[in-house]
This record gives structure tokens, C-alpha cells and sequence, in this order.
């Protein structure tokens, strides 16, 4: 006997299971059987398309909502997949269009943003390929690195162009790198043939100091008591000694001109290689003066003279009466001590630590001078021990507050951290030794005022 059939506008129950009606070019479907009654079944999957409804709401909604909107296509494409084999009743027809109409929202979208994209790049690519051939390895690897930077952020390219486009920037970008590569490759390759060559001079010079010491190891310790073939040994020893300790310093002059023409290698290894050769000339030259009664004279670089004599002057200007003037002339001197280049292996940490320090002085005391002369404006008739008491009191309340000061910035990076930042990182430990630098100055001359005061 034939079952009975419910028949829906869109769907129907036959034989006991639920069809979904065919539309458009989609044949009827089974969705679900009957578990008790066909009205039931046929309600159940009525109901269950609001699902469907939810779904294309939903990512309608986000597509308005979104600003990347194109990177919903593909969740648009999966959701139409799953429209057409999910198991409902209603008209898909509506959801399927509205679908439809949305893709081509997007699709025209991604084309237009794509065409963004391209002209993008295009500029991108124009300006790595226009400074791709200079030689200034530094700056223009910061440059291209912003220039890729860029790149990665701009989004993609209509597939077609994609390859073509990806290809020649990354072939600027590895020319570049390449030719830096090679060139640093030949530069390493001469700084190593420049080390060989320091050794090599380095070894003679080390082999003439040998020379020297077996010559002086015949000499005779004491000759005042000798004779005959004794004394004509001694003679003999000596003038070889001579002899040797002459070629010697001759060989070492030549050695110094070469030592010139050799050239520049890494900072890090010159200073060894320069002390080991200094030890060792330095042994023939003193020999060679000690020899022959030459008393050397010590060369300072005209530039280590001109700070020597600016740290004299400003030690002289701290302990003038007239610290506002010396002030005005400190800051004079630090503008001509920046101007004055030094290379690294000659500075005087001496001389520098000196002037610093003079100059610290100077302006602490006109600070201090400063604030005297705000808060007591009847100063000058206090006595000296009066003044000297006032000074403390001030000086005293200076540093208890910039201790304050900088045991808050010590621990405001204690909590922190570094940030990450190198430069930020750099500015923060300068001002926290400046802070300290400055407190240690104050401690230094309330030190001198309290020496002062106890004569009185």
C-alpha cells in the first residue's frame, strides 16, 4: 500500500523521508526521514532554514562591518558551498542571490584594492631598483630594508602580475645584498692579507729584540778589572753588541715606514697588534738611546697638548671668585673640546676626566650661586662662615632631592626593563650617570665648604 505524502512549498514527505523540492538547476533532494510524524519532520527542517537565514545574515553583517572586507571571499564561497547540501526547507534561492550579490561587491573590491596594490609596489619596486646600485652598504640596506618593510605591509596583486612583480623585487633586493656580500668578502680578504703583513713586521722587529739580548748576554757584567785577552774579549763583545743594537734600530726604522703604508684594519685588532710592535721597538729604541747617551724627547700630539691646556684652564677657572664669568667660559671650552678630533688610541683619559670634571664643578657651583642669590637677597652682607653655613644648608637639600630623583629613575627601569629600543635604552643610562655624575660633583664640593667651615 503507497504511504502517504505531505506535500510544502518547497519540500515534501515521501515514503517516510523528507525531500528538499528541486531549484533552479538542483534536483530534489532527501534531507531526513521520519522519526514520528511527517508534520513533525516536515516543521523540523522548516524551522532548521533560519539556520541557513542566520548564517547569511551574519556574514553579511561582518562584511559591512570589516575593514579588510575582501579577505571575506572565501568564507563567502564556503558558505554558498554549504547553502547547497544543507539539509532545510525554504527558498534558498533569495540566500543564494544575496550571496551572489555580495561576491560581486567584494570581487570588484579586491580588483580595485589589487590595482591599489600594483601601483604601489610598482613605486616600491622603482625605488629599490633606483637605489639598489649604490655602494653605501649601511644607509642603503636601512633603505631597502624600509623599502621591504613596505613591501610586506601592501596586500597582494592580481595573480597574473603576482609573480612577475614578487620576482623582480626580490632579484633588487638579493642583487644588492650580493654585491655587499662580495664586497665585504674582498674587504675581509684584504684586511687579512694587512694582518699577515703586521705579523710579518711584528716578527722581525720581535727576532731583532732576540738579536739584541744574545749580543748583550756576551757582554761582560763588570770590565773595570780586566785584562789582556780578557778585556780584548769584552772589546770585541761590545763592539758586536753595538753593531747589532745599530742594524737593529735601523732595521726598526724601516720597519716603521713599511708599518705606514700597510693600512687600516678593524679597530679591535689594531690595538693588540700595535701594543705587541710598540713592546718590541720600544725595547731597540731604548736600548739604542741608552747606548749611545741620546735622551729622547716625548712627543704629545698637538691636539692632546691643546686639551691639557684647556684643563688647566678650567681647574684655574674653578676656583675664580667670578663663577658666573668662569661659566660663561666653561661652556666656551666644551664647544672647542667637541670640535677637537681624537683618534681613539691617543685620547688622554687623564686630561679628559680632568677637564669633565673642572667643568662639572664650575657649573654646580653657579647653579648653587644661582639659588644663593634668589632665596637670600642680603647674601653678600652674611660673614664668610654665615655664607659658607648657607651654602651647605642649600647644597645639602640639592643632593637629598637629586637622590630622590635618581633612586626613581634607577627604579623605574628595574621595573620596566629595557624597552627594547637601543636608543631609548642609551638616553635613559646616560641621564641616570649624569644624575650621578652631577650628585657626586655636589657631594664633592659640600666636602670642601664643611673643610672651610671647620676653620672657623
Amino acid at each position: 500500500m503507497e504511504q502517504a505524502q505531505l506535500v510544502d512549498e518547497y519540500g515534501y514527505v515521501k515514503d517516510g523521508k523528507v525531500f528538499l523540492s528541486g531549484y533552479l538547476s538542483y534536483p530534489d533532494r532527501q534531507i531526513g526521514e521520519v522519526k514520528r510524524t511527517e508534520q513533525e519532520a516536515l516543521d523540523y527542517f522548516k524551522n532548521r532554514f533560519t539556520i541557513a537565514e542566520n548564517k547569511v545574515n551574519q556574514l553579511e553583517q561582518e562584511v559591512e562591518e570589516a575593514q579588510n572586507k575582501g579577505s571575506y571571499l572565501t568564507k563567502l564561497v564556503q558558505l554558498r558551498k554549504k547553502l547547497l547540501s544543507f539539509d532545510a526547507i525554504g527558498n534558498f534561492i533569495p540566500l543564494l542571490n544575496r550571496l551572489d550579490e555580495q561576491e560581486q561587491i567584494l570581487v570588484e573590491l579586491i580588483r580595485t584594492n589589487q590595482l591599489k596594490n600594483l601601483e604601489i609596489k610598482q613605486a616600491l619596486l622603482a625605488e629599490a631598483e633606483s637605489i639598489a646600485s649604490n655602494s653605501d652598504w649601511k644607509e642603503t640596506a636601512e633603505k631597502l630594508q624600509e623599502v621591504k618593510l613596505k613591501w610586506i605591509k601592501t596586500g597582494p596583486v592580481d595573480k597574473e602580475l603576482d609573480a612577475n612583480i614578487e620576482t623582480r623585487f626580490a632579484e633588487t633586493l638579493d642583487g644588492f645584498f650580493q654585491r655587499r656580500r662580495e664586497f665585504f668578502n674582498e674587504q675581509n680578504k684584504v684586511i687579512q692579507e694587512r694582518l699577515d703583513k703586521y705579523d710579518s713586521l711584528i716578527a722581525q722587529a720581535e727576532r731583532a729584540v732576540r738579536t739584541i739580548y744574545e749580543a748583550d748576554r756576551s757582554r761582560p757584567f763588570k770590565r773595570d778589572n780586566l785584562e789582556g785577552e780578557a778585556l780584548e774579549r769584552a772589546n770585541i763583545a761590545e763592539e758586536r753588541y753595538m753593531k747589532v743594537l745599530t742594524e737593529a734600530y735601523h732595521l726598526i726604522r724601516n720597519l716603521n715606514n713599511e708599518w705606514k703604508e700597510v693600512g687600516e684594519v678593524p679597530i679591535k685588532k689594531s690595538g693588540k697588534i700595535l701594543k705587541k710592535y710598540r713592546r718590541a721597538t720600544k725595547t731597540i729604541f731604548d736600548r739604542y738611546n741608552l747606548a749611545r747617551g741620546i735622551q729622547p724627547k716625548v712627543r704629545i700630539d698637538p691636539r692632546v697638548e691643546q686639551q691639557m691646556k684647556m684643563a688647566d684652564e678650567a681647574e684655574k677657572l674653578a676656583k675664580q671668585s667670578d663663577i658666573p664669568a668662569a661659566a660663561e667660559r666653561a661652556k666656551q671650552l666644551l664647544n672647542q673640546w667637541k670640535e677637537i678630533k681624537i683618534p681613539f688610541k691617543l685620547v688622554d683619559k687623564t686630561v679628559s676626566d680632568r677637564f669633565r670634571s673642572a667643568c662639572d664643578k664650575i657649573f654646580e657651583l653657579n647653579y648653587l650661586e644661582r639659588v644663593i642669590m634668589r632665596k637670600y637677597p642680603a647674601f653678600e652682607l652674611k660673614s664668610r662662615s654665615e655664607q659658607i653655613r648657607t651654602k651647605v644648608r642649600e647644597l645639602e637639600y640639592l643632593v637629598r632631592r637629586e637622590k630622590s630623583d635618581l633612586a626613581m629613575s634607577m627604579s623605574s627601569m628595574d621595573t620596566s626593563g629595557r624597552s627594547g629600543n637601543e636608543e631609548m635604552d642609551k638616553m635613559m643610562l646616560s641621564k641616570i650617570n649624569t644624575q650621578k655624575r652631577k650628585i657626586a660633583m655636589k657631594e664633592q664640593i659640600l666636602n670642601e665648604f664643611n673643610k672651610e667651615l671647620n676653620q672657623y
